[in-house]
């Protein structure tokens, strides 16, 4: 059986959210009751996240970007992790929503550019304004942004074991299709364990790369 993973970025490859990082150090006026409103539902993810990033102004794009390059810290063991996908043959995909802008120069030292699947970016006009190159397909009409679940169906076949690495609530629908869960956040854990999902706590990718080592005899039979 082919191995696919599917992992996100925000707070999990890096230890903390970037868009909510940016939102709080740039601090533009009313972004933080749009945030509420994408944690409780009451908007979309994509509607929440473009809601949010119009109230930037396009020429923060370079501190933007140079701000979290410095600030955001990459999870241990993630190069390692990258390389052992490659040494196994193992397919690894970058399910992110966050933004292109951000998220390619952090993932540039691993070259995952090819494996990345996130939101896109347009500066030109005053505010920066957010584009959606993998919105939902017709199985999905939660308006994700960046559709997980969507990416997942495009590119795993039925025969496959599907992994999903994730933390938060932009992780949940991916992970209800996965085989194995690897949560490292609160609230897709409280979430898998209430859904009943199989899922495994980590910390650092070394504990996933462990878990994929001893268990991959398992996958093959």
């Amino acid at each position: 059986m082919q191995r696919i993973i599917f992992c996100d970025f925000d707070g999990t490859i890096t230890k903390s959210d970037n868009i909510i990082s940016i939102m709080q150090h740039f601090d533009p006026p009313g972004w933080e009751p749009i945030k509420d409103q994408i944690l409780s539902r009451e908007i979309s993810i994509r509607e929440g996240v473009g809601k949010m990033f119009a109230t930037l102004p396009s020429s923060l794009k370079d501190e933007i970007i140079q701000y979290v390059v410095e600030t955001a810290e990459i999870r241990e063991g993630f190069g390692d992790f990258v390389s052992y996908t490659r040494k196994e043959n193992v397919p690894l995909n970058i399910v992110s929503g966050g933004i292109d802008f951000f998220v390619k120069p952090m993932l540039k030292p691993y070259d995952l550019e090819n494996q990345l699947y996130c939101n896109g970016s347009d500066f030109s006009g005053n505010t920066i304004q957010i584009t959606w190159p993998h919105t939902c397909d017709d199985q999905c009409s939660n308006d994700c942004g960046c559709c997980k679940p969507s990416i997942i169906r495009e590119l795993a076949d039925g025969n496959a074991q599907k992994i999903v690495i994730g933390d938060s609530v932009t992780d949940l629908e991916a992970a209800k299709l996965a085989d194995l869960v690897f949560v490292c956040g609160d609230y897709l854990e409280e979430k898998c364990r209430e859904l009943n999902l199989p899922y495994k706590r980590f910390t650092h990718f070394d504990e996933v790369v462990n878990y994929l080592e001893q268990s991959k005899e398992v996958v093959r039979r």
